[in-house]
């Protein structure tokens, strides 16, 4: 089974209409996932307006998900300066069973009270958030103290981090955003917040989750090792046409079948609540 943790939809090229890129709609998603082997997938709205000149409401992926039931999940995102985020989590969880929150997209930083306020309900409702942190989005320093502090602060609440400033502190010469390439020094951020703190997971997707896990295969296949437990397989498949490499990717892994099953599904079910 393989669980995609991080696909969008809705209408997140508005400035190109009616040509240039577009957003898939739900049938091309099940389409690509079909083509591509990928039984599931988890829908993460977005809702700020400085992310894209579009948007993906949560209500959509409510709705996207209802037409294909068992193969999409669906998670809600509220912009923090919004009033009432708490009161609004709280309706989408109990009338309409979304599992997690995010994508948490937004130009404050990442331990702003106003983020704190959705990590504690997320930490109160049990549910996990899928986060971006760049130099302009949920932006932390080198090392990531901020995101350090609330995984401390909130012990409970799952997070899974995403991101080019996020994924370049698995490196100890972390640049703090970009693809870098070449050799990956040890003793990075990332490292070190998962084996100190158990409510880190790691989001595989994007750019920078692909470079990381191929700029030094020597170095990543260490990684891995120390941290398969989790580790979530996720695209950020948004764009029709798009070139996905994290597929091909993931199947060549030399690893044993009890990590791959892990990463492709089991870690997903897991951290959504949904394992036995």
């Amino acid at each position: 089974m393989l669980i995609d943790f991080h696909v969008h939809l809705g209408n997140c090229f508005r400035q190109e209409y009616p040509h240039g890129r577009q957003s898939p709609s739900v049938h091309q998603l099940i389409d690509w996932m079909d083509r591509n082997g990928i039984d599931m997938a988890v829908l993460l709205p977005l809702e700020s307006p400085e992310v894209c000149p579009g948007y993906y409401l949560s209500e959509q992926a409510i709705a996207d998900r209802d037409t294909y039931p068992e193969r999409l999940i669906a998670f809600c995102c509220f912009d923090p300066r919004m009033r009432s985020v708490d009161e609004l989590i709280d309706t989408f969880v109990d009338r309409h069973g979304v599992l997690g929150f995010g994508e948490a997209l937004n130009e404050l930083a990442f331990d702003d009270e106003r983020n704190k306020a959705i990590y504690r309900k997320c930490e109160e409702r049990g549910i996990p958030i899928v986060f971006e942190i760049n130099t302009n989005y949920c932006w932390d320093e080198v090392g990531l103290p901020r995101l350090e502090s609330c995984l401390q602060e909130f012990p409970s609440c799952r997070f899974v981090g995403h991101g080019p400033a996020f994924w370049t502190a698995i490196s100890g010469d972390d640049t703090r955003s970009g693809y870098p390439e070449g050799p990956i020094t040890p003793g990075g951020a990332i490292d070190r917040l998962m084996a100190q703190h158990d409510n880190l997971w790691l989001d595989l997707s994007a750019g920078s989750g692909h470079n990381a896990m191929t700029r030094d295969p020597e170095f990543a296949a260490g990684f891995i090792e120390r941290h398969w437990q989790k580790m979530l397989f996720a695209t950020d498949y948004f764009i029709v046409n798009q070139e996905i490499p994290h597929v091909e990717w993931f199947r060549g892994l030399d690893i044993s079948e009890e990590m791959r099953e892990a990463i492709g599904s089991g870690n997903a079910l897991r951290v959504l609540g949904l394992a036995l």
